[in-house]
């Protein structure tokens, strides 16, 4: 069974993905129901019922009351049961386990551990997802047959891009021209490509001349569990940052259980902000980019070492894969510091 770290938020969905029926999604390998309370905020409880286990997210609302759609118990948003339609005394454990919440950045967070020590001081900060005055960003999602590290692997060794995404965002040899590092702050790592005086990569293409000689960055911050996001600029070479541009993105990934990931992404812009044609274009480049390159390339690979040790396997390192293997090696060991073992 996987041991996941507790003392952290994960994210559990979009808040535009929590609408009036609620959403169902599996997180740490149990079933959640986020849904809205009357004054918007968001719920999470417990997707099943403690008589019969019948999902009470297939029952019926009474104000801020879940009632099951099987034999009619209703609970309130704290799990109590509040109601039994058969008599009027309660039955003995027919409380169900609820989940700390925040709904912040356009993002609902979910506690992974006993909701009175949840910590909001905690939760991670994305600014750059909420649309503002200039500012736009798209969002999507995916689920993935693969256990959520084997996708920090992918996002913290970025060098796959010359081999994975030849048919979207194709590296066409930047990765061989760069020189990488991996840091860490705390617990906090950052896997970084410095690309200086090269032609202009793809991202650049129609922001800069074609013939431009530039200085390019792809700049990775991981946080425990796996959260990451990742800054892809580039600038006129030899110039300040500030002359070029920069794309922030979030790149998030939260357990279903120990062999499925969900995937969350978003990219920002500052550029065509109000065009629905761009914010399109945008979603099928990420959805045919992880969808058809990532995704595949991932799964097959874990369904080669499906329920075995990645470490017992004895992976090959090579270098520009030590973001991966660090992230790795770091949250075992807050896990283990968690539990005490550490």
């Amino acid at each position: 069974m996987e041991n996941y770290l507790r003392h952290c938020w994960y994210m559990a969905g979009w808040a535009d993905e929590v609408g009036p029926a609620g959403l169902v999604r599996q997180i740490l390998g149990k079933p959640v129901y986020l849904y809205r309370l009357v004054d918007g905020t968001v719920a999470a409880i417990l997707d099943r019922c403690p008589h019969r286990f019948a999902p009470l997210s297939k029952g019926t609302r009474e104000g801020d009351r879940l009632v099951c759609g099987y034999h009619g118990l209703a609970f309130g948003p704290d799990g109590h049961c509040v109601r039994n339609p058969f008599a009027d005394r309660i039955p003995a454990g027919a409380d169900i386990p609820t989940f700390a919440v925040i709904e912040q950045e356009g993002i609902v967070w979910l506690w992974g551990g006993d909701k009175d020590a949840a910590d909001p001081a905690l939760v991670p900060a994305f600014p750059f997802v909420p649309d503002a005055p200039g500012w736009r960003t798209v969002h999507g999602y995916t689920l993935m047959q693969a256990n959520y590290q084997y996708g920090t692997d992918n996002l913290m060794d970025l060098s796959h891009i010359e081999f994975v995404h030849k048919g979207t965002f194709a590296g066409q040899g930047v990765i061989f021209a760069g020189q990488h590092q991996v840091t860490q702050d705390g617990d906090t790592l950052h896997s970084d490509w410095w690309m200086p005086g090269i032609a202009l990569p793809s991202v650049a293409q129609g922001h800069m001349p074609p013939d431009a000689v530039v200085d390019h960055w792809l700049e990775m911050r991981w946080n425990a569990p796996a959260t990451m996001r990742l800054n892809i600029g580039v600038c006129p070479h030899g110039e300040p940052r500030e002359t070029g541009f920069e794309v922030p993105q979030a790149h998030i990934l939260t357990p279903a259980n120990e062999h499925e990931t969900h995937y969350f992404w978003s990219s920002s812009r500052t550029n065509d902000v109000d065009s629905a044609e761009v914010d399109n274009i945008l979603r099928q480049l990420f959805g045919e980019a992880f969808d058809l390159e990532d995704k595949p390339m991932i799964e097959a690979a874990y369904a080669n070492v499906r329920g075995k040790d990645f470490w017992g396997e004895k992976p090959v390192a090579l270098g520009i894969d030590q973001g991966g293997t660090r992230a790795r090696r770091l949250l075992e060991s807050l896990i283990a510091r968690e539990s005490g073992n550490g």
